[in-house]
């Protein structure tokens, strides 16, 4: 169900918008986000008025905050299912709260250890009205949760053999690893043999998305946890 309130921005800083410039919107985003857009499209401009200011993107990223950053998350949308899913390391929100507006139907569960994130990620849930997200401060390592994740998604935190033992404790048995990946996903795949033994992850693939419909593709290792 898509959301019944209208978003909007946040603590605007009159002109700040305006002076760099924004990349135009793809028209591919109305298709992938569908009745969610507008949410997005909010969300875009919390970040581009915000996210230098606050240490959450860098000065380059702004003119192609759609093409690099938005679209390269929401791809991985259809890979989740209704359950709840844990973002680690969210950061600005890439990809937890972009995953959260395009699936409202899935619960997200945001750990993220710094205070000024955390703040961030809040603000942001309250300003556009996200009733499935919850925002949870600490480190993935220390995180205490209710209930075990069905799945676990990750982007730019470390390397897939780091990354294992910090995220397959958080899933429950059979619970997926969705982790965004660079053009070296496959030799990460390779280097970390013995994490994959060690906490008995099954059935580790890359999965390429977005060829085709994407500027840049995104690549995602998959790996079910027993």
């Amino acid at each position: 169900m898509s959301q019944s309130v209208t978003p909007e921005p946040i603590d605007a800083v009159p002109g700040t918008i305006e002076a760099v410039e924004l990349e135009t919107e793809p028209a591919v985003a109305a298709d992938l986000f569908g009745p969610q857009i507008d949410v997005i499209r909010s969300f875009i401009i919390n970040l581009a008025d915000q996210g230098e200011i606050l240490g959450l993107i860098g000065p380059l990223e702004l003119p192609r905050l759609w093409s690099r950053h938005i679209l390269n998350c929401v791809i991985v949308a259809p890979l989740l299912s209704p359950g709840l899913v844990g973002d680690v390391g969210s950061g600005a929100g890439l990809p937890g709260l972009v995953l959260a507006i395009a699936r409202p139907d899935v619960n997200f569960v945001l750990i993220e250890p710094m205070e000024r994130r955390v703040a961030w990620l809040n603000d942001q849930v309250a300003a556009l009205h996200l009733t499935n997200v919850t925002v949870l401060r600490a480190r993935a390592e220390e995180a205490r949760l209710e209930h075990p994740l069905d799945q676990v998604t990750a982007r730019a935190v470390s390397a897939f053999s780091k990354l294992i033992p910090l995220t397959a404790p958080l899933l429950r048995t059979g619970g997926e690893l969705i982790l965004m990946k660079g053009e070296g996903a496959q030799r990460e795949v390779e280097a970390a043999a013995k994490p994959i033994r060690k906490y008995r992850l099954r059935d580790v693939e890359v999965i390429t998305l977005g060829a085709g419909v994407l500027p840049e593709v995104t690549r995602v290792i998959r790996a079910t946890v027993d």
